[in-house]
């Protein structure tokens, strides 16, 4: 199989286009790769901790590399750090990046963009399947996710938190995407298919950053990973838009 390393933000998106990258069975996947705030010592948008990251990784059986970038993060730094990352997959082999988005045809065309300077290709394994499809399936299959951000310009505090499943589905207002794929919400994948065991952890304090409400999460029975160990928070440049 060829080889390929997979945009992962630890969300509902992502969990779900790695399923279908591992399930196709064209490719193998040697690593996450994920952004990371490094002022907050979480994953950048979702401001999820690096334990519950690696505690994903581990659950996949999958290496994890973080690449991390400043607070307030520019499309120009965000690009710069993800193009070192990127190129020295590249020398080792690996030419295509999978991603999780779904209809955003801006962020589709910026990846693309990016990664054709390095020689490189993007994947996009669930690119316009109709969004309400994807979180019946996502759902009904036994993944399991709970929201840790939310954009209150789109949703109230109520909305943070909370589990997705049928209730949450059926509740959101008509105006809001069922994925949240225009920004309107971040999850937290803790069980899926591919998982070896679920994730444990509890609901923390609850923090507002400009028109953001983070969840956040305390992971149960693990250790953070040492700074900077192949492993970023409010910054929202154009290319961590979709990852949801």
């Amino acid at each position: 199989m060829k080889p390929i390393v997979f945009c992962w933000s630890g969300g509902k998106d992502s969990a779900l286009a790695l399923d279908a990258v591992q399930r196709a069975g064209e490719y193998e996947v040697v690593s996450l790769l994920t952004t990371v705030t490094a002022d907050y010592d979480r994953i950048s948008m979702h401001g999820v901790r690096r334990a519950l990251l690696h505690a994903q990784a581990r659950a996949l059986g999958l290496p994890v590399q973080e690449v991390l970038i400043p607070k307030d993060a520019s499309n120009d730094i965000y690009e710069a750090q993800m193009g070192v990352a990127l190129a020295d997959w590249h020398r080792k082999g690996v030419e295509t990046m999978a991603f999780g988005d779904i209809f955003l045809e801006d962020l589709r065309a910026y990846r693309e963009r990016n990664l054709a300077k390095l020689d490189m290709r993007a994947l996009f394994p669930i690119w316009k399947i109709p969004t309400p499809e994807l979180m019946q399936d996502f759902i009904a299959r036994g993944f399991r996710a709970v929201t840790v951000c939310i954009d209150t310009r789109q949703l109230t505090d109520v909305w943070v938190g909370r589990n997705l499943d049928a209730d949450f589905v059926r509740e959101l207002p008509a105006a809001v995407d069922p994925c949240g794929e225009n920004g309107e919400f971040h999850s937290y994948v803790y069980d899926a298919p591919n998982f070896a065991a679920p994730i444990a952890f509890t609901l923390g304090e609850r923090v507002w950053r400009d028109s953001f409400l983070f969840q956040d999460l305390i992971p149960q029975g693990l250790h953070e990973p040492e700074a900077g160990a192949d492993s970023s928070g409010s910054s929202r440049p154009l290319a961590l838009q979709g990852d949801i």
